[in-house]
């Protein structure tokens, strides 16, 4: 290992809104020609410090070993998904033992030979990366609509396959992003298109054996801060063109029996107003917060769309999540006390709720493509229970488990607890916060502490399980999740109160939840690692400049912390359909402040700082890679005392880090390792 890290070039430069001036000496790191990245310098930097990382981590390869090989171990290498009837088949994945992707079968249901549909490991073979999101069979059962991205950079190539002989027989575009829609009759598909910014702007329909350049534009946003996205009612009567920001939405339908058909708007935008649709019995079903924060159900009829009769009110305790129209029930998942919970509600209105076993934990809907199924489908879990596949059948009231997450190299869940605490914020907020242990760790204000959160764009990060974190857990370290305002933990409200001018409520909490784990005795400032990915990742860079003395290591995964930059340039993906989640610094001086009062980048000052690894994708089109690589650099210069530092830059991946599901491993052993011997473990 060389004597020293690599330092990246000072270049003064300075940038000026509102009367304001803000230095960037690292602004040089940006390649002008994103997204291609060709500058010699540049690379030759993201180079030298993946040097550095490897350097720094070869005396530990060791333990980077062990701990992947206990959590390849974890992973059964046969898996396969629970098959699922869809119409006159049955499909299902599975994986081969040591293969990284799956194989996607079917068989009729009425009997016979299984059918291998989509073999990804031979699609991914000789590629660095792989990613598959459509998979999509035409009604006839005879073509597979599939995409893929071979770099991370998310463009999918959009392709259709004819299922009798395995051949692709279509590419209707390279630049496909989403799901996509069959047509009734499988003669035409309906798919978003990105332009040249990475923003999902229009829906197009192909006919099959057309020349995609004259598809038809079904839908095209204009307002670049929108986002254009595709559905089908679970009656499948209705492709649904939604289009949408963090805080305003827009749906339109088109009958899967004329998708070229004019669009039916269901109800003209609103600012702050969202609302979703499906459909069944000649209804539409609709959730909408437009009367209540934490939304209500109405019902409208396609003849007069904008007229909503409502169904069920708005709850200050009931968060309604969605709603799916089956045949038989409408299906709620909503959201009590910060608690999963999914109701049943038939149409002449008689209501139950699904029971579960367990005082905590995360449960939800999964793939049910029917629309009148037997048993509904469920995924559940908890912090110390296993990933469960349910079927619950309705007329009996009972759950049937179809398939418990299986652990070849065993896991007895009686050897851990789980318990949920309420912190108290600083501003007397309740903040709960999930944690998990070993029965044998001892509270006595000395333990090891691993914190995670996100809290940010209303998502909910949920008490779930995870064999990763047994590595951790049997090395002593207490886990724990901050359920932080910015997510929906405890309804709609609990995200907005986290959002724009309510951002610094995020990192309070998260720094008040730490605090409120060292008050309750599971651990001390500087015995907690800390841990948050792209959004999450800029909550890791706001505590590490407030509050560096808490943390013994951190790990921040594609971290979103040149904000302030980010949000000043309108030509990047991501930024006009942020500025309802952080504010617009262009517009607004107010904005520019606040931005400017946390943005991590921005706000590196000369102080001692905890040990640090911070991750990057050159690919990424969500956080850019000079975001992460302009904070490593400022931290190197600007921190006053010698401990790690380190950048990785993945240099043929995207957001999600390496494809692969022993691949990514690597990834997860490396992070843990890092926290292991800067924060040691017992």
């Amino acid at each position: 290992m060389t004597a020293q890290p690599p330092i990246a070039a000072l270049k003064p430069h300075s940038f000026s809104f509102h009367g304001r001036s803000v230095e960037d000496p690292y602004a040089w790191l940006r390649d002008p020609t994103y997204p291609k990245v060709d500058d010699a310098e540049i690379l030759s930097y993201l180079n030298e410090e993946n040097a550095w990382f490897e350097a720094a981590m070869q005396p530990h390869a060791e333990l980077i070993d062990t701990l992947f090989q206990e959590m390849k171990g974890r992973i059964k290498e046969d898996d396969a998904g629970v098959p699922q009837r869809d119409g006159d088949w049955v499909y299902w994945w599975a994986f081969k033992p040591g293969a990284q992707y799956r194989l996607w079968y079917r068989k009729p249901a009425s009997g016979g030979d299984e059918q291998l549909i989509l073999d990804e490991p031979a699609e991914a073979e000789g590629k660095e990366y792989f990613r598959l999101q459509a998979l999509e069979v035409s009604p006839d059962g005879r073509l597979a609509a599939w995409s893929a991205d071979d770099n991370g950079a998310e463009r999918f190539t959009l392709r259709i396959r004819d299922l009798a002989t395995g051949e692709d027989i279509e590419t209707v575009t390279v630049v496909a992003n989403g799901a996509v829609v069959w047509s009734a009759d499988s003669k035409a598909l309906a798919y978003t298109e990105v332009n040249d910014n990475w923003r999902t702007y229009r829906a197009r329909l192909h006919i099959l054996g057309s020349d995609p350049v004259s598809d038809v534009t079904l839908y095209e946003e204009s307002d670049e801060g929108f986002r254009v996205a595709l559905g089908h009612t679970q009656d499948r009567q209705w492709i649904v063109v939604a289009t949408g920001d963090h805080e305003t939405s827009e749906v339109r339908l088109l009958p899967t029996a004329d998708p070229a058909a004019v669009p039916l708007l269901v109800s003209p935008r609103k600012v702050k107003r969202q609302y979703s649709v499906d459909s069944a019995h000649g209804r539409l079903w609709i959730l909408t917060n437009d009367e209540h924060v934490n939304f209500r159900l109405a019902k409208a009829t396609p003849d007069n769309p904008g007229d909503w009769t409502e169904v069920i009110a708005g709850s200050d305790r009931h968060y309604l999540r969605s709603v799916t129209s089956f045949a038989k029930h409408l299906v709620i998942q909503e959201r009590e006390d910060g608690l999963d919970q999914i109701r049943l509600r038939t149409y002449d209105g008689e209501e139950s709720r699904i029971p579960f076993p367990e005082a905590s934990y995360t449960a939800s809907l999964a793939a049910n493509p029917e629309f009148d199924p037997p048993a509904y489908r469920l995924v559940y879990s908890s912090m110390v229970t296993p990933n469960t596949v349910f079927d619950f059948d309705p007329a009996a009231g009972t759950l049937t488990t179809l398939k418990v997450q299986e652990i070849p190299s065993g896991y007895d869940p009686s050897l851990y607890a789980t318990e949920r605490l309420m912190v108290d914020a600083r501003d007397g907020t309740k903040v709960p916060v999930s944690v998990v242990y070993r029965r044998d760790f001892v509270k006595n204000g000395e333990g090891k502490l691993y914190l995670y959160a996100y809290g940010a764009y209303g998502f909910a990060y949920p008490p779930s399980f995870s064999t990763l974190r047994l590595s951790m857990l049997d090395r002593g370290f207490a886990f724990a999740i901050a359920h932080i305002r910015g997510g929906d933990d405890l309804g709609y409200r609990w995200y907005l109160d986290g959002k724009a001018e309510k951002r610094w409520n995020t990192f309070h909490d998260f720094v008040d939840a730490a605090k409120g784990l060292i008050a309750a005795d599971f651990t001390k400032a500087g015995n907690i690692a800390i841990n948050g990915g792209s959004a999450g990742g800029e909550l890791m860079g706001v505590v590490t400049n407030t509050d560096p003395q808490l943390w013994g290591a951190v790990v921040a995964d594609v971290p979103f912390v040149d904000v302030l930059n980010t949000m000043l340039d309108d030509t990047l993906p991501l930024t006009p359909g942020e500025w309802p989640e952080w504010g617009n610094p262009i517009t607004d001086p107010a904005a520019f402040d606040l931005i400017l009062s946390y943005s991590p980048y921005d706000n590196v000052s000369a102080q001692a700082y905890p040990p640090m690894l911070i991750t990057g994708g050159l690919n990424d089109p969500r956080v850019t890679y000079w975001e992460p690589a302009k904070w490593a650099a400022k931290l190197r210069a600007t921190k006053t005392n010698d401990k790690t530092l380190l950048l990785k830059t993945n240099m043929g991946a995207g957001h999600g880090g390496k494809s692969g599901r022993f691949e990514s491993l690597h990834e997860d052993a490396e992070a843990y390792a890092f926290i292991l011997t800067q924060v040691g473990a017992s």
